[in-house]
Parts: structure tokens; C-alpha cells; sequence
């Protein structure tokens, strides 16, 4: 199968996550050319220790959720030229609701939900110059299926999809389409953390008895993006070897 793209420069939100990082790699050897945002010195440093041999065909940009002005520091920086984004950013809280810092429920969702609303219109906008553009949400089955303490981080989730969503709906006839990848318990990150703690019990749940690895995340966004996917528009993907089907 050959598989072409509309373009070639992405932006990756959380460029700093494992699955960005294991994104950016396969987009690199298909002649993509992404932009990973970082938050830290720290994340920097990720980012150029993770793609050492790549250092000339990708860029970064700094981008803090909620700070307005990295934003628009951001996209003078990437400038009118954009593809693809591809959104991996989240905050992490965990709290029981009830017992969650109403301080903390604010920041979080105003850094998670009205901000990232402020990046669509941002990205959107870039995108009406071209009059194409393709945008992939990273979201989880936590949107439909939550463990306890993970209220917040699902709400985050489903408010995400839902702009996601009607983006896709709003600009679609203008080239800009959307589409939302929901995947399980994933060999990377926050999913290797709590499956670890777990001591893997919960891969037990999974009909495949297996977590999904960086590798089908990344092939399977690439395909998200290609020409062969135009189609898939203002919908939601689940990846999680049948997580969420069982009863």
C-alpha cells in the first residue's frame, strides 16, 4: 500500500511524550516534517535526546497550556505553513471528585478544555489560508470507561472530542477534517506507570491480554493522516484490543 499525504509539516502538541516521540520518528521516515512543542528545559532536552540522528528534519516550539502568549509566540513562529496537527497535550490531575481542590479543578480545565479550544481557533484559522488541514486528537477510553480518581482527566477528554468533533463538522467542506484516536492501556507513559502498578493484572481485562505498543499508536496516526483517511472525519477511533466491549 502506498500512502501519500496532503502536505508535510505537522504540529504535535506534548511533542514530549513518548508517543510524540515515537510519532515524529515514523513521520521523519515517511518525509513528514513535524513540529514538537515542549513546556520545560527538561522536555527540550527529551526531545533532542530521543531524535539525535533527526536534529535537521524537525523543529520545536515552546508552548505552555494556558499562557496565551507562548501561543501566539508558537504560530509566528510555525508560521501560515501547517498541515497537520496531531494533540497528545494533557495535564495531569487525579483526585476523587470529592475530594478534589476546587483551585486545582479550575486550572486544570481551563489549561485542558478552554485553552485547547483557543489552539483550534489558532490552528484553525492557519489552516483556512491553505484550505486543507488534518488534525488527530489523542484522547482514551477513559472518555468512555474511567477508573476511579480519573474524573477530571475524562472530562478533559470528552470536552476535547467534542471540539474535535465539531471542528470536523464546522470546516470540513472548507479541507480541514478532524478524527479522535481513543486508545487503551498503552506500553508508554501514564499506561506503563499503572499497568506496572498493577503488576499487569488489568492486561487481563484486554481480549488481546496485551497493552497497545508506541509502534501501532504511531503507524496508526500516520495512517490518520495520509490521503487514504480523508474520509474518516468528526468521528472516534477506539484502539484498545476490545477493552471497552466487554462487559
Amino acid at each position: 500500500m502506498n500512502i501519500t499525504f496532503s502536505g508535510t509539516r505537522g504540529l504535535l502538541l506534548g511533542g514530549t511524550c513518548e508517543l510524540a516521540l515515537a510519532l515524529a520518528v515514523s513521520m521523519i521516515k515517511s518525509s513528514l516534517f513535524p513540529i514538537l512543542t515542549y513546556r520545560s528545559n527538561e522536555g527540550l532536552h527529551r526531545i533532542r535526546h530521543a531524535l539525535p540522528q533527526y536534529e535537521k528534519n524537525y523543529d520545536v516550539g515552546y508552548l505552555n497550556l494556558g499562557d496565551r502568549d507562548s501561543l501566539q509566540a508558537l504560530f509566528t513562529h510555525v508560521g501560515s505553513d501547517l498541515d497537520f496537527l496531531v494533540d497528545f497535550a494533557q495535564g495531569n490531575y487525579e483526585s476523587l471528585i470529592a475530594q478534589a481542590d476546587e483551585a486545582e479543578v479550575y486550572r486544570y480545565c481551563m489549561e485542558n478544555i478552554s485553552f485547547r479550544a483557543e489552539i483550534l481557533k489558532t490552528v484553525g484559522r492557519t489552516m483556512l489560508k491553505k484550505r486543507k488541514g488534518r488534525l488527530v486528537f489523542v484522547s482514551s477510553t477513559a472518555a468512555q470507561r474511567p477508573n476511579p480518581g480519573q474524573g477530571l482527566y475524562a472530562a478533559g477528554k470528552l470536552a476535547s472530542e467534542a471540539l474535535y468533533r465539531t471542528m470536523g463538522l464546522e470546516m470540513g467542506g472548507r479541507g480541514i477534517t478532524t478524527v479522535i484516536l481513543r486508545p487503551g492501556y498503552v506500553e508508554a507513559g501514564r499506561g506503563r506507570v499503572y499497568i506496572e502498578e498493577q503488576e499487569g493484572k488489568v492486561l487481563q481485562t484486554v481480549p488481546i491480554k496485551r497493552a497497545v505498543t508506541q509502534k501501532e499508536i504511531a503507524e496508526t496516526i500516520l495512517f490518520l493522516l495520509s490521503d487514504s483517511a480523508a474520509s474518516l472525519n468528526a468521528t472516534v477511533i477506539t484502539m484498545d484490543g476490545g477493552l471497552t466491549h466487554r462487559k
